[in-house]
C-alpha cells in the first residue's frame, strides 16, 4: 500500500458506518420489528416515535435504528453516550428540545449505553420523557429490568433486538461489497468457505463482521485474497484483551453459559476465570447463573435456583475480590447438577398457544368468591378441595373446556423423574410412557 493510499484510508471512517443504512428500506434483520404491520415500520409510517428502549446485543442495529426512525420523522436527533456525558449534556439536549416543541418540532434523544447512566442521571429524563420535550431512545446490551429505573422503564417501550441471523449478516456483506467504494476498488477475494467462517465469526453483530473484513483487507495491503490465515489473524487482534463493553463480552458469556449446560465445570471455571480477570460486573454474571438455574436444570434439581439466588444476593452483598469464590462455587454445582429444560419448554409452549387461541374465560369453579353476589353467580360452585381426599388429590379439569394439554413433560433426571412417575399417576390420560 503506498503512502498516499495510506493517509487516504486513515482519513475514512470505518467500513461499518461507511454502509450504514440510511433509511429503513436498507436496514437488514429484525424482522420481528421493522417487518409488515410491525410496530417500528408502522411508526416510522405514521412518523410519530414514542420513547422506547433498543435492548440488544452489539451489532445488531439499534444506533442505526435509531438514526432512520429520527430522520423518517424529520426530528431533531441529539446522540449522547452515557459513558462521556452527564447530567449537564441532558439539560443542554433537553432546552433545546423545550425550543423545538414551542415550533412544533420534534427532539429526539438517543442515549447510547443507556444503563451506564447513573439513578440521578436518569431522574433527570423524566419529566421531559413524560411531557414529550424529548422523546428518548436508549439502547443498551443489558437487561433493562435491572439497570434502568422503574419510573423511566414505564414511560418508554421496551423492543428487544436479537442477534443477526448468517442470512443477514451474508446480505449485509453483499450490500457492502456492491456498495462501498474502497472494497470495489481493491477488488478483494473472499471466497465462499472464508466468507461462511466470516460470517460465523460475527456471532451475530455486523460491526464486528464489517470490522474484521477491514482488518484483514489492511493486513493484505488493500488488495488480494483474504485467505484462512489472514482471518485467524485478523480475528486473534481483535481478541487479544477482554472489553466488558464489546463483542468479546458476548462471546465469552456464551461460551461459560454453554459449559455450565453442557455439564462441564472445568470449561465453566476457565470462562468464569476469563470474565473476572477482564473485570466483568459480578452480578452481571451471578443474573445470567439465576436465569440458567431455571432453564437448563429447573426441577431435575430445584436446589439449584435456590443456590444460584443466594450466590447472586451474596455477590451484590461481599463484592470483589471474594465473590470470585461465591460465582465458582454456584457455576461448579450448576455445571454438575443434572439438567432439564422441561420448565422452559412448558412455558414456551403454553404461551404460544394463547397467542394462537387467545385467552379463554376462567371456568366457574375455579373461580374465587369473595362475595355473595358472585356466589349467587355460581362462583366457586362444585369446586373440589384437594386437601380434603386421598393423596390430597383429586380427578377434576382445571382447564377451559376444550383446552386440555400436556405442556410439561419432566425429564428422568434427578428429582425430575419423582415428579414425573407422580404426574403419571394422577394424570394416567396425558402422561403416559
Amino acid at each position: 500500500m503506498s503512502e498516499t493510499q495510506s493517509m487516504f484510508y486513515q482519513h475514512l471512517p470505518p467500513l461499518a458506518e461507511r454502509i450504514r443504512p440510511g433509511n429503513i428500506n436498507q436496514f437488514v434483520g429484525q424482522e420481528h420489528l421493522i417487518g409488515t404491520e410491525k410496530i417500528l415500520s408502522m411508526v416510522m409510517e405514521n412518523e410519530h416515535p414514542f420513547s422506547m428502549i433498543f435492548w440488544g446485543p452489539p451489532g445488531s442495529g439499534k444506533t442505526t435504528l435509531a438514526r432512520i426512525i429520527a430522520k423518517t420523522a424529520g426530528a431533531d436527533i441529539h446522540k449522547l453516550s452515557a459513558v462521556s456525558s452527564g447530567v449537564k449534556d441532558l439539560r443542554k439536549v433537553i432546552r433545546q428540545g423545550e425550543k423545538n416543541k414551542d415550533l412544533g418540532k420534534l427532539t429526539l434523544l438517543f442515549i447510547d449505553e443507556i444503563h451506564r447512566f447513573s439513578k440521578s442521571q436518569q431522574d433527570s429524563l423524566l419529566n421531559a420523557v413524560e411531557d414529550g420535550t424529548v422523546i428518548l431512545i436508549g439502547a443498551t446490551t443489558e437487561n433493562p429490568s435491572f439497570e434502568i429505573i422503574s419510573p423511566l422503564l414505564s414511560r418508554c417501550k421496551v423492543l428487544a433486538l436479537n442477534p443477526l441471523s448468517s442470512t443477514s449478516l451474508d446480505t449485509i456483506l453483499d450490500y457492502a461489497f456492491s456498495t462501498d467504494i474502497i472494497l470495489q476498488k481493491n477488488q478483494i477475494d473472499l471466497s465462499q468457505k472464508i466468507r461462511k467462517q466470516l460470517i460465523q465469526s460475527a456471532g451475530g453483530d455486523a460491526r464486528k463482521m464489517l470490522n474484521t473484513l477491514e482488518v484483514s483487507m489492511h493486513l493484505i495491503s488493500g488488495k488480494g485474497t483474504i485467505t484462512e490465515k489472514i482471518l485467524f489473524e485478523a480475528l486473534q487482534r481483535r481478541s487479544q484483551l477482554y472489553d466488558k463493553t464489546g463483542d468479546y463480552h458476548y462471546d465469552t458469556i456464551s461460551a461459560f453459559i454453554k459449559s455450565v449446560r453442557g455439564s462441564d465445570p472445568d470449561a465453566a471455571i476457565y470462562w468464569l476465570a476469563i470474565m473476572i480477570e477482564g473485570g466483568e460486573k459480578p452480578e452481571f454474571i451471578a443474573r445470567r447463573l439465576v436465569i440458567l438455574a431455571s432453564e437448563d436444570i429447573s426441577n431435575a434439581d430445584p436446589q439449584g435456583l435456590t443456590l444460584a439466588v443466594s450466590g447472586f444476593q451474596a455477590v451484590h452483598m461481599i463484592g470483589m475480590p471474594e465473590a470470585a469464590i461465591i460465582l465458582a462455587q454456584v457455576t461448579t454445582y450448576l455445571s454438575g447438577a443434572p439438567k432439564s429444560n422441561a420448565s422452559y419448554r412448558a412455558i414456551q409452549t403454553a404461551l404460544e398457544q394463547i397467542k394462537e387461541e387467545g385467552t379463554p374465560g376462567v371456568p366457574l369453579h375455579l373461580r374465587n368468591a369473595p362475595t355473595g353476589l358472585m356466589k349467587a353467580l355460581d362462583y366457586g360452585k362444585d369446586y373440589e378441595y384437594p386437601h380434603t381426599h386421598p393423596e390430597h388429590f383429586v380427578d377434576v379439569n382445571y382447564f377451559p373446556d376444550g383446552a386440555e394439554k400436556s405442556f410439561y413433560h419432566p425429564t428422568e433426571q434427578g428429582y425430575e423423574k419423582f415428579i414425573s412417575e407422580r404426574l403419571k399417576h394422577f394424570w394416567p390420560d396425558r402422561y403416559k410412557d
